[in-house]
């Protein structure tokens, strides 16, 4: 037996919890590894291999303790007296580390090589036998462990994802429901806004002309019908345009009884084209009479925009049209060229 070796130290019990098998040699298994293996002294915080590294050699612990870390959130081990580690090392050779092991207190460790484990071989091949049945056991064990980990860990990531993808969900739909009119499911200011910034980022807001929509004398139809027939008329006036939008076309409350819609047009006939539809279609339902109303004339403004201008500047062209029409009874178009001074 080497010098410096305890005869019999204490096994320590393996967790009360764990499916692993204890990686501890019996009495008699550590009597014959301390009479091979090489006594080596390990002073606290001593790494004795890192994760990865390549190695021949297997350790078991006489004194002291030695922490082996797994890295990848997987939990690490303290191991003392009689336990063992590093085993392929030894049977496979030139295995790589799956652990960082580092000395947790002074110690002595015994190393075995393949030339002391050849040694054993010939000193009590029963006996060996039994401990590699064990130690592959504890290998084939630990593995199972190992894949079952994995998956709990997989289906934690399944679920964080899940997670996930609900709250972008519901954060998506917050979003839609800031740029979106409550009452008449149009985009609202806010959103007609971030359609024009996005439009004038990608080059896309040349070709188009700008309606600027007002119910007419929507104030008495409020003051005489009440609040719910004004929103019925403002969701009419919301459908009217719905269904006038193009592809291409943004359709928007921008609040009260006002209403824009952005549409793609090359020339002013194109924009007036297309207000006339809106106005003749809000003059034909409100000609049916119904009681209460479900519809409003309307006044529109127009004007054909241009990409180096800014909303401000358009809204201004628009609303001087509009204001005109107003004035000239409502129901009806105007049209504010950029050219001319508003009448």
């Amino acid at each position: 037996m080497n010098r410096d070796m305890p005869a019999s130290p204490k096994t320590r019990q393996p967790d009360p919890g764990s499916n692993e098998p204890a990686a501890s040699l019996t009495a008699e298994e550590y009597t014959l590894f301390a009479q091979i293996g090489r006594a080596r002294r390990i002073e606290p915080g001593e790494r004795l291999f890192r994760r990865g590294d390549l190695g021949t050699t297997m350790y078991v612990i006489a004194q002291g303790e030695v922490d082996l870390d797994f890295g990848d959130d997987l939990i690490a081990k303290r191991l003392g007296p009689r336990e063992f580690f590093g085993e392929l090392g030894l049977l496979i050779g030139d295995h790589a580390r799956s652990a960082d092991a580092v000395a947790a207190s002074p110690g002595m460790l015994l190393e075995l090589s393949q030339q002391e484990f050849d040694q054993l071989v010939d000193r009590d091949p029963a006996l060996l036998a039994h401990f590699l049945r064990r130690a592959i056991m504890r290998v084939v064990l630990n593995e199972q462990n190992l894949i079952g980990r994995l998956r709990r860990r997989n289906l934690d990531l399944q679920t964080a994802l899940d997670t996930l993808r609900a709250t972008t969900h519901r954060l998506n739909q917050t979003e839609e429901l800031t740029r979106t009119d409550e009452l008449t499911g149009l985009c609202n200011r806010r959103g007609f806004q971030l359609h024009l910034q996005q439009r004038r980022r990608n080059d896309v807001l040349a070709g188009r002309g700008l309606l600027l929509i007002d119910c007419d004398r929507f104030k008495g139809i409020n003051d005489e019908h009440g609040h719910l027939v004004g929103d019925r008329v403002l969701q009419g006036v919301a459908n009217i345009l719905r269904s006038a939008a193009g592809p291409d076309d943004v359709a928007c409350r921008l609040g009260g009884d006002e209403f824009c819609l952005l549409v793609k047009a090359e020339t002013p006939g194109d924009v007036l084209r297309m207000a006339e539809f809106v106005i003749a279609t809000a003059h034909a339902l409100h000609e049916m009479q119904p009681s209460p109303p479900q519809i409003a004339t309307l006044s529109v403004g127009a004007c054909l925009i241009s990409p180096e201008h800014h909303w401000d500047d358009w809204y201004a062209l628009a609303d001087a049209a509009l204001y005109r029409a107003k004035r000239l009874g409502g129901n009806r178009v105007e049209w504010q060229d950029a050219a001319l001074a508003p009448a």
